[in-house]
């Protein structure tokens, strides 16, 4: 019996593509960052790619058609979906978009730790993410302006989702800067000292 997948990313933008037919990895790397799904997918590392189809292929969710050879290239495995995979792929969309889980960024746990910094420090690497915040909002824009003449909508919502939740960052950033900035959010060692030696003593 062939071992299951475990869903990721990569994997679904992998089945994904194939259902659109047979491909080598080469074609799905340069599709992904062709079609802007770099941008959500982490498809940088080709050897990534590889291990995911080895896993895919392994789960048979996809198998080699044949291999093929270039002149100017080595030798390629072009892969296909099986039956088993269109129908995993469906199940691995639906439950992608329906639940919700916390996937940790690296984002929210440096803001649990920003005391660390003291308000001058969180205050100008604040203002360092508030700059770059500021540049893909517009080229989220850029991008949207660009491709929705020509592609159906349902093809840039990945799109519209990153620019939502971008702006709504690039929104609360800028008020945690103007409060750091004005002085109104502020704080010292000693704020933080004073509470862990009470929780201590209250644990003790």
């Amino acid at each position: 019996m062939p071992s299951p997948a475990r869903p990721s990313p990569l994997g679904l933008a992998v089945l994904g593509l194939l259902c659109g037919g047979p491909l080598h990895p080469y074609r799905m790397q340069r599709l992904l960052k062709e079609w802007g799904k770099d941008q959500v997918i982490n498809v940088g590392q080709r050897s990534s790619l590889y291990k995911t189809i080895d896993r895919l292929a392994d789960s048979g969710l996809i198998a080699a058609r044949h291999t093929e050879r270039l002149s100017q290239y080595p030798e390629r495995t072009v892969y296909e979906i099986t039956d088993d995979g269109r129908a995993v792929v469906l199940e691995w969309l639906t439950e992608m978009l329906s639940k919700h889980r916390n996937e940790y960024p690296s984002f929210p746990a440096a803001v649990s730790f920003a005391m660390l910094l003291g308000p001058e420090g969180t205050l100008s690497a604040l203002r360092e993410r508030l700059q770059t915040l500021e540049a893909i909002v517009a080229e989220l824009w850029d991008a949207i302006a660009q491709n929705s003449p020509g592609l159906p909508r349902v093809t840039l919502l990945e799109t519209e989702y990153q620019l939502a939740v971008t702006e709504a960052e690039l929104v609360w950033v800028r008020d945690i800067v103007a409060e750091l900035a004005s002085g109104s959010l502020t704080w010292s060692y000693d704020d933080f000292a004073g509470a862990a030696d009470a929780y201590l003593t209250d644990e003790a």
